[in-house]
């Protein structure tokens, strides 16, 4: 079983920790409509990089 030699300090427990801290996703404006959406998916109207890809309840 593995058992610690010297005790780390809080100082240097917080630097080990320093990049779990959870980001907000990273945003994209739509061209075309200029709705917010996250990178590399579809945007809520069904808009990806300026041209229609799906078609949404509101097209019909």
């Amino acid at each position: 079983m593995a058992v610690q030699q010297n005790k780390k300090s809080s100082s240097k427990r917080g630097m080990h920790r320093a990049h779990d801290s959870l980001a907000n996703p990273t945003l994209a404006t739509e061209p075309t409509t200029g709705e917010v959406h996250r990178r590399h998916h579809i945007s809520p109207s069904g808009f990806y990089r300026g041209k229609k890809v799906v078609q949404t309840k509101s097209d019909e």
